[in-house]
């Protein structure tokens, strides 16, 4: 991304800061340094000699690293890996046969044998390469590159041999390539530039080139197409119902069917190595729930219906047992095993530090309320065994995302502290179906931000709550929701916001953010050029004016989703009509804070700015 503006990391103010309330103490078992202690270990992948590469999220790295899948240590893989945020990070993948382990690092491919060794790039033919799949052979690679601002498939090897190209055409990114089990064809996901919301399934014949379109709709996403062990069917989730349920074809276009009739979203997949069944990750209110599919019925048993997040579900070679990820809102993320013939689950990792063990957790409660238009917004809402009388609003990032049953270390402190915590899925929110996800097209910062602003009103039904006790903060989408609620409130239902690298001004980051997040916008609002006044409507730096709350603005200067200049262009506002900010920048973060020195000064700051604002003198 082209910076035109040079920025520095710098802390400014206008009025005077949030200072540190000495008559308030953390809550009993907690402290900051806890809450920022937690290595996050996830991403994880099973070979097929019983051996899982995982990812850790350490202090200052997101460095791979391999056990065995009957317990035991961590060893190391990589020792340099750059931190990367859990949700926008590759998941290693091991070759078919075991022996060697693929994953990315610096924006590159590298490899690495199972026995171990340095890990060897081999995509330096290209500035960058991503998305690695082993073909059958366990010696080919197919890459990711962006070529022409089009993503596009690269046939390589293991020594990293001058590449073939796959894909040329420029009508659409190339995503999630699977080669067939004889090596011969490929499926990948074709984004289309002329239908933003379409994504189509693609077979590909490897000698000659030729593509066939087997399943495409107008306005239709389609996701994670995958081939059965026997070469007989690709699967693949299509929204075509107004849900994400699986769906059937066979590599000759026949035989096209609807594998799952859940009118839920079905988050992931997984074949058996027998292609008899499928684990399946089931969306259920933001509880993702595992499950077991049988490929010819269709039919469904469940295996672990825990509130929480299963991810990333993974078979044994002889499907004697899998391994999956789970958290939960009392349980940070780990890796399990589960034997199949008994369903017994072990725990394989154990990332908790025992200080938050012995802290009694929250669950929250799903809720629902009604915003300006009668639309019900589901939320889910956190209450302290004693309140403090405030309460925190925190609309979730995307906004093509869901708030859910997930682990929420800030959920959790500030709910000891005494605070109310309500999370609600506003209208543009997943997993409550196709309409829901779409009600803020060509309008955001209106109907949803509405849906925060009556989130603050159902929040005020409270008795223990004071209506001039309730805050709203947020991070990217909820940052920007965040500055919409300040600004677009004639009401002032906010005592202050915390907004964490959101937007202001959307044609500005449009026009300053990288391509994926140009592209990621127009899906929403179309091209600023067709749709200016859509951009201009839902961009609250037009009201600042408006603005009589306090506001503290967080940002990274290596933020490229949305970027640093759109927090100082808003605190250029700011500070012209004279509001009340406290702004920091911090020069070594991307979108999201991760290193640990840096996310212990976030939520310190955050912890300061709101006692001072909502807790009572």
């Amino acid at each position: 991304m082209d910076n035109p503006i040079k920025l520095t990391e710098k802390y400014e103010r206008n009025g005077w800061p949030s200072l540190k309330r000495p008559d308030i103490k953390p809550p009993v078992g907690w402290n900051l340094s806890l809450l920022t202690s937690l290595e996050r270990i996830r991403s994880h992948a099973l070979s097929s000699q019983g051996e899982i590469a995982c990812i850790k999220d350490g202090e200052t790295l997101s460095d791979v690293f391999s056990m065995s899948a009957d317990g035991g240590w961590l060893s190391r893989v990589t020792t340099n890996r750059p931190l990367a945020a859990y949700w926008d990070d590759e998941i290693p993948e091991w070759s078919p046969d075991g022996n060697w382990l693929t994953f990315g690092i610096d924006g590159h491919v590298h490899i690495v044998p199972r026995t171990g060794g340095l890990p060897k790039k081999i995509t330096d033919f290209t500035t960058s390469a991503s998305g690695a799949r082993w073909m059958p052979d366990s010696r080919g690679l197919i890459v990711t590159v962006e070529r022409n601002d089009t993503d596009q498939l690269l046939l390589t090897d293991r020594d990293g041999c001058w590449p073939r190209a796959l894909t040329t055409d420029t009508i659409g990114d190339h995503w999630d390539a699977r080669p067939s089990p004889d090596g011969e064809f490929i499926v990948f996901s074709l984004r289309r530039f002329d239908d933003l919301n379409r994504l189509d399934i693609i077979l590909l014949e490897i000698t000659t080139g030729k593509q066939t379109t087997l399943y495409g709709k107008p306005s239709t996403r389609t996701l994670s197409p995958k081939w059965s062990p026997d070469g007989k069917w690709i699967s693949f989730i299509s929204q075509e119902t107004g849900r994400e349920e699986l769906y059937l074809i066979k590599p000759d276009g026949e035989g096209l069917h609807q594998l799952t009739k859940t009118g839920r979203d079905i988050f992931q997949y997984e074949w058996s190595p027998s292609g008899k069944q499928m684990l399946v990750v089931v969306n259920r209110n933001g509880s993702f729930e595992l499950m077991l599919l049988e490929t010819e019925t269709g039919a469904m048993v469940e295996l672990r219906s825990e509130v929480g997040v299963h991810s990333n579900p993974s078979w044994a070679g002889d499907e004697s047992f899998i391994t999956f990820e789970f958290e939960g809102p009392a349980l940070p993320p780990d890796l399990y095993r589960m034997d199949l013939s008994s369903k017994k689950v072990a725990q394989l990792t154990f990332s908790t530090p025992l200080a938050i063990q012995n802290n009694k957790m929250v669950v929250p409660k799903i809720v629902s309320y009604k915003s300006f238009d009668g639309l019900e917004i589901p939320a889910f809402l956190y209450r302290p065994e004693k309140s403090n009388g405030a309460a925190i609003l925190y609309p979730h990032g995307g906004p093509k995302d869901q708030y859910g049953f997930g682990w929420d270390e800030l959920a959790q402190y500030f709910t000891a502290k005494g605070y109310t915590y309500l999370a609600p899925n506003y209208r543009g929110s997943t997993g409550y179906g196709q309409d829901f996800e779409r009600a803020n097209y060509n309008d955001w910062g209106i109907g949803d931000t509405q849906d925060c602003l009556h989130g603050a009103k159902y929040l005020r039904t409270f008795k223990d709550i004071q209506p001039d006790r309730i805050a709203i903060s947020g991070g990217s989408y909820g940052g920007y929701m965040t500055i919409n609620a300040l600004s677009r409130d004639p009401e002032y239902l906010f005592a202050c916001g915390v907004a964490k690298y959101g937007d202001a001004n959307l044609l500005s980051s449009w026009a300053q953010c990288e391509k994926r997040l140009r592209l990621y916008t127009e899906v929403f609002l179309g091209h600023p050029s067709d749709n200016l006044g859509i951009y201009q409507l839902g961009s609250p730096l037009n009201d600042v004016k408006n603005i009589q709350k306090p506001v503290l603005v967080l940002h990274g200067l290596l933020d490229t989703v949305v970027p640093p200049e759109a927090s100082e262009e808003w605190i250029e506002a700011l500070r012209r009509e004279e509001k009340v900010f406290e702004y920091k920048i911090y020069g070594n973060e991307p979108h999201g804070f991760l290193r640990r020195e840096n996310l212990y000064d976030v939520y310190e700051r955050m912890e300061r700015f709101l006692d001072w604002y909502l807790l009572p003198r």
